[in-house]
């Protein structure tokens, strides 16, 4: 009987957001959105990045069960309000040199919510708009590795019963062919609860942030950026988007190619 399954790529990725989409009301002090997508390689992910932050956890908090959130971290609530100030900026540390020591590539979308509203573009639904991007550039970044014919899962975070359906729709709708290539892309949405506890979920949200900061205060110190720097995907195709920010590596390009897997 033939398999009429799809072979599945060898990447995983998972997306998080900094910033809130609405264009009714634009906080000056944070007037972007950014939607990050961090693609990991699925051995390496399995066998490097999940122990890692769980040992990290472990060595912080004597379990793994926390789930580590930029803003309860930055912020120091919930269960980061029982580290004092020495243990918290030794946890951020720690965060950064895990990042630094794993294989991910960041596809980040940064929407200046500003420029898009002057461009009339309300009422378009920013989240949706910069995540057609950005599955456009993770396609773009796939096909450089002769993996865009195989199934990718993406896994967003669940933020609501109607939000997630909503999105869910507008995932499949682009993933039809409502994109700049007017072709199916191979992609597979998942939407998890942040209480799965998501490795991926919760690097991906301490990325997303930073990432905002180096836009809109570029020569503020931003010692996680110069981390991430590193590891953000350059294409060939410059932003063309005047309401979108291209983001420059300074650092050597990453390569996180496709490796067969082991056992």
């Amino acid at each position: 009987m033939e398999d009429n399954d799809p072979s599945h790529s060898d990447y995983l990725v998972y997306v998080d957001e900094s910033g809130d989409h609405s264009l009714e009301f634009i906080n000056p002090r944070y007037p972007l959105f950014v939607l990050a997508f961090g693609v990991f390689q699925k051995c390496h992910y399995a066998q490097k990045v999940i122990p890692a932050l769980s040992m990290l956890k472990i060595e912080t908090f004597g379990h793994d069960l926390i789930i580590l959130h930029e803003h309860e971290i930055r912020k120091r609530t919930g269960i980061f309000n029982k580290l004092n100030l020495r243990r918290s900026e030794n946890l951020m540390r720690a965060l950064s040199d895990a990042v630094a020591e794993i294989d991910v590539i960041f596809i980040p979308i940064v929407i200046d919510k500003r420029a898009l509203k002057e461009l009339g573009a309300d009422p378009t639904h920013v989240y949706h708009l910069a995540m057609q991007l950005g599955l456009e550039k993770l396609y773009q970044f796939l096909r450089e590795r002769d993996q865009h014919n195989d199934l990718t899962h993406v896994i967003f975070e669940a933020r609501g019963r109607y939000e997630d359906l909503a999105l869910e729709l507008e995932f499949r709708r682009i993933c039809d062919g409502h994109n700049s290539f007017q072709q199916r892309l191979p992609f597979e949405i998942f939407i998890a609860d942040k209480k799965t506890n998501s490795v991926g979920l919760q690097l991906v949200d301490i990325a997303a942030r930073p990432i905002g900061l180096s836009v809109l205060r570029p020569n503020q110190s931003n010692r996680a950026f110069a981390v991430l720097e590193k590891k953000i995907y350059q294409d060939d195709q410059g932003q063309c988007e005047p309401f979108v920010f291209p983001i420059k590596a300074k650092g050597p390009k990453v390569a996180l190619e496709a490796q067969t897997p082991v056992g």
